[in-house]
């Protein structure tokens, strides 16, 4: 019974590597399409995001069925309240992703240094959400703390990008209603990456058995 448990348990991690996927995916289509002019791309974010949507109800079952199948122990059921948790963080960070693609329709084709900064800030993003993924299936504690902190790198780029927009807006007004509008990815993205800090602060617990912020334990 431990060894089809335990394949159980390989197929869940499979599952949320694909929907992690599904969500880098999203974010890196809803971010090239603002520069591209690539209205496919957009709908490629909204079906994306419902593939994840659905993605998030498989992987729930399978996380309550090896609760109520298996009465896993206290080790295996952080993994998979874990997984749980995980889950919903990413079903957000694909929401956040067509939030992206639907302020992409207004400024596609928009050229700049803000811009490009939109796409580097994106990629750090990015970053978290696979290394926050990688984090759990290996069981990388190093490396989910590395994500937890690795948060402030992209907070500091959205400070970047709203003093950029302060001042483009005071030197042309004209285009205010756009630079807005790059604010509004910038914070998207923000709490893309806050969502991927909530994944890894999971897969701390999955493997202690408590977070580390602010030392509180999970409900």
């Amino acid at each position: 019974m431990r060894a089809a448990y335990n394949e159980q348990l390989e197929l869940l991690h499979k599952e949320l590597v694909a929907m992690g996927d599904m969500c880098e995916e999203a974010i890196s289509n809803a971010v090239h399409a603002i520069a591209n002019k690539d209205e496919e791309l957009i709908n490629r974010v909204y079906t994306v995001d419902a593939e994840i949507d659905r993605k998030e109800r498989e992987i729930e079952n399978m996380c309550l069925k090896l609760l109520l199948r298996q009465q896993p122990v206290a080790h295996d059921l952080r993994d998979i309240s874990s997984a749980l948790k995980m889950i919903s963080d990413m079903e957000r960070i694909g929401d956040q992703a067509s939030d992206i693609a639907g302020m992409a329709k207004y400024i596609m084709g928009h050229a700049g240094k803000s811009v490009e900064d939109i796409k580097s800030m994106s990629a750090e993003a990015v970053k978290m959400v696979t290394d926050s993924i990688d984090s759990f299936v290996k069981r990388d504690l190093a490396l989910a703390r590395f994500v937890i902190a690795y948060d402030d790198v992209v907070d500091k780029w959205f400070d970047r990008i709203k003093a950029e927009v302060i001042e483009n807006i005071v030197r042309d007004g004209g285009e205010g209603e756009y630079y807005i509008d790059l604010l509004m990815i910038a914070k998207y993205l923000e709490r893309i990456a806050d969502h991927a800090t909530n994944i890894a602060e999971w897969v701390e617990y999955a493997i202690t058995g408590a977070r580390s912020k602010d030392g509180v334990f999970p409900e």
